[in-house]
């Protein structure tokens, strides 16, 4: 067992929780205009489920304003529709030429519904993270028991897993306490 992949292993899956739930993150309202809220809309194009960015431009012209241009002026109303149906909560205005948003206000308890949502997907990073922590714990001691590493490299391994996910759950609450701040300050 090369106990230095295991590490570099653990911290890669490790980053990726923390990549999704960025993303993830990214796609909340937080009552400011943000192109990433789009980012489920799928369109009927020519009887293809296709996603939106790739029959239209996503643009923010106004921080409380998202504008959608589609490439093919055919697609306009199939664009309106799919945001309708992504179940977005958001009202698409078709112009002719192009689609706007306005995104509303938000009001303090809907701000701090979306608060403990993102708090919530914060808790299944984190869960995440302790689960490759497990994964990975649990190859040491399949590796010290079949002798493949002595008590000590194994010890030691563990300790190197265990400060990777400290530092990981520190980076993940830091990722949500950013993004409630956001939530509950625009």
């Amino acid at each position: 067992m090369n106990t230095k992949e295991l590490t570099q292993e653990t911290k890669r899956k490790m980053d990726k929780a923390q990549s999704v739930l960025e993303s993830e993150l990214g796609q909340m309202r937080a009552g400011r205009a943000n192109a990433s809220i789009l980012k489920p809309v799928v369109v009927d194009y020519y009887g293809a489920q296709t996603p939106l960015v790739q029959v239209a431009s996503v643009s923010v012209p106004e921080p409380r304003m998202i504008m959608v241009t589609p490439y093919d002026k055919t697609a306009l109303e199939n664009i309106e529709k799919g945001i309708l149906e992504a179940d977005l909560g958001l009202n698409p205005m078709n112009d002719g030429d192009n689609i706007r948003i306005q995104i509303p206000q938000l009001t303090e308890e809907r701000r701090q519904e979306i608060a403990k949502k993102a708090k919530a997907t914060g808790e299944q990073s984190k869960v995440a993270v302790r689960n490759v922590r497990r994964e990975s714990m649990d190859a040491i001691k399949q590796a010290n028991k079949a002798d493949e590493i002595n008590d000590d490299e194994a010890h030691q391994v563990e300790d190197q897993i265990q400060k990777l996910t400290d530092a990981a759950i520190k980076g993940i609450d830091q990722i949500v306490k950013d993004k409630q701040a956001s939530i509950l300050n625009d």
